[in-house]
């Protein structure tokens, strides 16, 4: 016994993560060539990577070997790199194949090599670097026969634990893996991942999810073995208390009251009770009776006999039965037969609290397990995928179709209409969102604001703006992307929401477009405009606030004012002033007529931005977006349009998630370097937008870091990219501290060529994820003369689409696209290629 404390703790280590926790923690070990041979005949068995080049997908492969390395420890094996760009280990850095694969290595030589795409991430790589350690321990059966032989094989010896998992590699693999390092010696494990033997078990097709039974053949000799289905989500946890419960005894008998029994401990701490009482003058067939039920409930519950004839049971002779769920009271009752039993703990009713722990743990298995993300295209149809049983209140918006949409537009001053696709991913991943807002606008009693949708798969013609002759037109082009969002307003044409797909940024969007744009305001209204509270769900302290002011109304640039204010409604609150008052507020900020005032949310005590009012609405526009970015501003996804459409180079940092307090004020003493640099280089910066990324909040940034220079390197990480007339990157060298006379240095010598870059962009080609993917190949091979006739001018690459559309995401029909492409060849041959961006 004094084996199982130790079990214990690997097991909790496994399940709880702490072994992961800590492996991100360390540093994976590099080997130079003499501590790779040291190593290697010690005895010592090595999982290795040989690295010489390092491309994107080799950076994130090593940080999922870094994370791997403390948790194969535990298991004996030592992880490791050897970088050959420095230490030539023969044989291993000379192969160009080395490049895409890892290797095993046992009693000094090599046991086997893994292609890195089969340990893709920390998962992988425990359950195939296990799994290949216990090969002679876990065997993989293909037919029925295969698995009768086994059984015959093993009958009188030991138990079969016998798992499915979809594919090799995933999490649930790791944790079969992980299991039977520790009881591999007392039972025989068999690894299946489809094919016959599900038939025999009761499935009739392959699973997405992994199944465990275990195959009662010690005390058996009939032909096969009866089996014990294991009902919980496998993981490393849930396996060793279902062993441990198979190993339990089939029935426990008590001669105390159930009320002086705790509840089940660890590490069956999630498995209900059930209580049975026993007279003595029927204790004979009591017994029977309960080792029967033990039997049908095995794996499910504990079973404990209570002999009523200890003077310990006060339990009043009215009950025979008593039960207690995991984390509830003690309860009692009256059961007549084993069917009632049975129904106790398999009943929908009775077991609801039971279930919804277990649907918890099922969707908590779910959103940490890549291998369902891996079966999909992409993770906006794995996450619908993932949520498909759950049912949304549809009842909160109204329907359009072609008959009432007119009539449906003009009810109110506001109507939100999302046209969407039942079929497609992201369609169906942002009517959630739609959902939650269509709630959130009647909890707060927003009434001026109507939530609508249109099913485009079902209202065609209403989709493509096709209007009879005899009906009003509508008021948007053809919609031809999925899913679109316009704002619509009776006898207005319609506005295309253009901001993020989440709930948060709608909701704010909406309640800013309820506004008018721009306010004409008075002395009285000031105060409140300036407040930015237009509603309770919308802090007034985060809203942008844009003031126009002019010497009359009349004044020409009213109009380009005016439409700029419409251009930007619903991102911020626009006001207009003018006469006497617009005078006074020109006065105290000492700005002559007419001028805008740009308040920015992100510095309240501050001057406002004073601009010159420009010769189009156009250019007002560009000018007050360029006025509300903060000198550095952080990248993130709904931040990097507008970074972007300035056309600078970018001075970019990354910098790491914060563990602490001190880690939060290096963060900021950081970014107020970089807003330093800013401010000393003067215009010489202008050309530049420099920025932050923080890796905590927009966790892709890894990947684009890694993207950039081929590895991860230490953090803060600065660099220079997207320059519009180059390619190269440059990264600031990491051994020198971030401080703005040094950064200003770099960034001049980076101007006169006396720096090496480091990295550069690739092109703007962007092919299918996987061949299967290629539609428009297969396509072109099945009718070349149509690939022809779609591919006029230019061949594009494959994989690549474009959107087409004006204000209202839409195309005005064949020929406005025919124009288009004509403009983007013409663009092409002048300027050469567009370069992509890994952001």
């Amino acid at each position: 016994m004094a084996l199982w404390p130790s079990v214990a703790v690997l097991l909790l280590c496994a399940a709880s993560g702490g072994c992961l926790e800590k492996a991100n923690a360390s540093n994976l070990i590099e080997f130079t060539a003499a501590d790779f041979y040291h190593k290697l005949y010690s005895g010592k068995m090595m999982f290795m990577y040989f690295e010489r080049e390092a491309p994107p997908f080799i950076s994130v492969f090593l940080v999922e070997l870094e994370k791997s390395a403390e948790i194969l420890q535990d298991y004996g094996v030592l992880v490791g790199k050897v970088n050959c760009n420095k230490e030539v280990v023969s044989k291993y850095c000379s192969d160009d194949k080395v490049l895409h694969t890892a290797f095993l290595f046992r009693s000094g030589t090599e046991f086997l090599s893994f292609d890195l795409d089969t340990v893709f991430d920390v998962n992988a790589i425990v359950s195939e670097v296990l799994f290949a350690i216990l090969r002679d321990e876990v065997r993989y059966v293909h037919t029925d026969a295969d698995l009768s032989a086994m059984e015959k094989s093993v009958k009188g010896k030991k138990d079969i634990v016998l798992c499915y998992v979809s594919s090799l590699g995933t999490r649930e693999h790791r944790s079969i893996m992980e299991t039977a390092f520790v009881y591999g010696s007392k039972y025989q494990f068999i690894l299946i991942t489809g094919g016959p033997v599900l038939k025999h078990l009761g499935l009739v097709t392959s699973s997405p999810s992994a199944r465990v039974w275990v195959l009662h053949c010690t005390d058996h000799r009939s032909d096969r073995c009866p089996l014990t289905p294991m009902r919980k989500p496998v993981s490393t946890l849930g396996l060793h208390s279902f062993l441990q419960l198979m190993d339990a005894p089939l029935l426990t008998e008590l001669h105390e009251d159930p009320s002086q029994i705790p509840p089940s401990q660890f590490p069956h701490q999630l498995v209900p009770q059930l209580f049975l009482f026993s007279l003595p003058e029927t204790e004979a067939l009591d017994k029977e009776n309960a080792n029967t039920l033990a039997g049908k409930l095995r794996g499910l519950a504990q079973v404990l006999l209570v002999h009523r004839g200890s003077a310990a049971v006060q339990t009043p002779q009215l009950y025979n039965a008593a039960y207690r769920l995991p984390g509830k009271a003690l309860e009692y009752l009256t059961l007549r037969s084993i069917e009632d039993v049975l129904d106790l703990f398999t009943d929908e009713n009775t077991e609801k609290v039971s279930e919804k722990e277990e649907e918890a743990e099922e969707m908590e298995d779910f959103e940490d397990d890549d291998d369902i993300f891996d079966q999909f295209d992409d993770e906006v149809a794995a996450s619908v995928y993932l949520k498909r049983g759950m049912d949304l209140d549809m009842e909160v918006f109204t329907e359009l179709n072609r008959q009432n949409f007119h009539s449906v537009v003009a009810q109110s001053s506001l109507t939100v209409a999302l046209f969407y696709l039942k079929w497609d991913a992201a369609s169906m991943a942002f009517l959630e969102a739609f959902v939650e807002v269509a709630e959130s606008l009647l909890d707060g009693d927003v009434d001026d604001v109507q939530m609508c949708a249109v099913n485009c798969g079902e209202w065609t013609d209403l989709c493509a703006a096709e209007s009879d002759p005899s009906d009003p037109p509508f008021p948007f082009r053809p919609i031809t992307a999925f899913p679109t969002v316009l704002m619509l307003r009776p006898r207005e044409p319609a506005r295309r929401y253009g901001g993020m797909l989440t709930s948060q940024a709608l909701f704010r969007f909406i309640l800013l477009s309820r506004v008018a744009s721009p306010l004409h305001l008075n002395d009285a209204d000031m105060s409140v405009f300036m407040s930015g509270a237009i509603h309770p769900d919308l802090p007034g302290h985060t809203v942008d606030k844009v003031l126009g002011l002019f010497r009359t109304r009349s004044h020409p640039g009213v109009s380009l004012f005016t439409g700029a204010a419409e251009a930007l409604r619903g991102e911020l609150l626009t006001g207009l002033l003018t006469d006497d008052l617009a005078l006074k507020w020109a006065s105290d900020h000492s700005a002559d007529l007419p001028v805008v005032l740009v308040f920015p949310w992100w510095r309240p005590d501050r001057p406002p931005s004073t601009l010159t009012v420009p010769s189009s609405a156009e250019e007002l526009t560009a000018l007050i977006n360029a006025a509300l970015l903060q000198p550095v501003p952080e990248l993130t996804v709904a931040s990097l349009p507008a970074l972007l459409s300035r056309g600078r180079t970018l001075l970019l940092l990354f910098v790491g998630e914060e563990e602490d307090e001190i880690g939060r004020r290096q963060n900021e003493a950081l970014v107020g370097e970089l807003e330093r640099v800013v401010e000393m280089g003067g215009a010489e910066m202008e050309k530049y937008s420099a920025c932050y990324i923080h890796l905590g909040r927009t966790p892709a940034g890894i990947d684009v870091l890694g993207s950039y220079l081929g590895s991860v390197p230490p953090l803060p990480s600065l660099i220079l990219t997207h320059n519009p007339s180059a390619a190269e990157i440059y990264q600031y060298p990491p051994r020198l501290p971030i401080s703005a006379p040094s950064v200003l240095q770099w960034v001049q010598r980076v101007e006169e060529g006396e720096e090496t870059a480091a990295g550069a962009l690739g092109d703007d080609n962007w092919p299918p994820v996987a061949p299967f993917y290629d539609f428009l190949g297969v396509m072109d091979h099945n009718d070349p003369s149509s690939a022809r006739q779609q591919r006029p001018k230019r061949e594009r690459s494959e994989g690549e689409t474009r959107e087409g559309g004006g204000e209202d995401g839409g195309v005005s029909g064949a020929d406005d696209v025919t124009v288009e492409e004509e403009e983007e060849e013409a663009s092409l041959s002048s300027t050469g290629p567009n370069q992509h961006t890994e952001l």
